[in-house]
């Protein structure tokens, strides 16, 4: 039988402290320490790849027979904006990192 986690509101303050093994699913194996997530990384990293995706987008654009490569290119871009946003609202909320 498997005990059910119980679902309630955070605070601002529990954000504020951090939330150990966010989305971890091997949070605690072998004795691990909990860990916090690094948004301003993330946001740094995205930031970075919606620039090269979409310059490079625009070059394979300019060139012959590379539009399937531009598609692709302006695709990782929205799921890259789509992240940025995401952890943006994360921080916003509180959340250390």
């Amino acid at each position: 039988m498997t005990a059910r986690r119980q679902h309630r509101t955070l605070t601002r303050e529990e954000y504020a402290r951090g939330l150990p093994d966010y989305h971890d699913p091997t949070a605690g194996w072998a004795g691990a320490a909990p860990m916090y997530s690094a948004l301003t990384l993330r946001l740094w990293v995205s930031g970075i790849g919606i620039l090269f995706c979409v310059a490079t987008g625009i070059v394979a654009l300019r060139m012959d027979g590379w539009l399937w490569f531009a598609l692709a290119l302006f695709a990782v871009a929205l799921g890259l904006l789509v992240n940025t946003g995401w952890v943006a609202h994360r921080k916003r909320r509180g959340e250390p990192g």
